[in-house]
């Protein structure tokens, strides 16, 4: 680990120390294992992970939000979220994501103080803050700690500090909620959503990385694979199989990315990047 990324681990200790007993918004992703293992590591018992679960996230990250809690002994409440029932998340406008983090930090934040904990914390980081968030405003509006951010953390720095500590996430894709998947406007159904899940589970079986299956058209017939351009022969080369099974599916016609995988690629009609992932 460099000198710079061990400076900011022990601001981020020191901040969580000050801090005292926490929930900690917990998904299973890159960021958030690395905020509950450091708040655990400090402050012991007093830190709990809340996780909220819906049809957006896959039944993946769940487990493994679970078993890692399990591992590190901390322990876990989860709380069901209905977000297609989220007044404004089906028509999928731009500020979605806002609609969408106010309702589910609301239920953590209630979650949290139901086992005694006031204050929670999510793990947002200093890459987020150049692009467009608007789940950002609503995680400020209620309150909520950003404790990578206010150490100062970037991804990169978060990846070394979590292969430093032994994490198994420290190499895992990024992942963001599967409404991110969609075209603005275009509305979001439960059964889109498991089509997009179904996709992407598949890639992730024939080995590939970071990826995305973004779903285009008020049907979802067409979807658009992006994968990092060191996969597009691997990708071609699984061709035919990857049609059959998104025939499969639902989608009707399949598309290859040839720019390859980018952050917020269904934003360009924005003129910003508006979604993590």
């Amino acid at each position: 680990m460099n000198e710079e990324s061990r400076e900011k681990l022990e601001v981020l200790r020191a901040m969580i120390a000050r801090t005292g007993p926490m929930a900690v918004a917990f998904s299973s992703g890159v960021d958030s294992t690395l905020l509950l293992k450091v708040a655990a590591d400090v402050l012991g018992g007093d830190v709990i992970a809340v996780t909220a679960r819906s049809r957006s996230f896959p039944e993946r990250e769940n487990r493994e939000a679970a078993q890692f809690c399990r591992e590190l002994g901390v322990k876990q409440v989860c709380v069901d979220v209905d977000q297609l029932s989220i007044e404004g998340f089906r028509e999928n406008p731009p500020d979605r994501c806002y609609i969408c983090k106010k309702e589910l930090f609301g239920a953590m934040i209630a979650a949290a103080k139901a086992h005694g904990f006031s204050k929670i914390a999510e793990g947002s980081n200093m890459d987020d803050l150049g692009d467009y968030r608007p789940g950002l405003r609503a995680i400020a509006e209620l309150g909520v700690m950003s404790p990578l951010r206010e150490a100062g953390l970037y991804k990169a720095q978060i990846r070394e500090i979590s292969r430093e500590l032994g994490l198994p996430t420290w190499k895992k894709q990024s992942f963001a909620c599967l409404a991110t998947r969609f075209v603005y406007g275009e509305h979001i159904t439960d059964e889109k959503l498991e089509r997009v899940d179904r996709a992407e589970q598949l890639l992730m079986d024939l080995g590939f990385g970071q990826l995305r299956v973004r779903i285009h058209g008020e049907d979802g017939k067409l979807a658009r694979i992006e994968v990092l351009p060191e996969e597009f022969e691997k990708l071609l080369a699984c061709r035919e199989e990857i049609v059959r099974a998104f025939k499969q599916f639902g989608f009707e016609y399949t598309a290859m990315e040839l720019g390859g995988y980018r952050t917020g690629s269904m934003n360009g009609n924005l003129g910003k990047t508006d979604q993590k992932e």
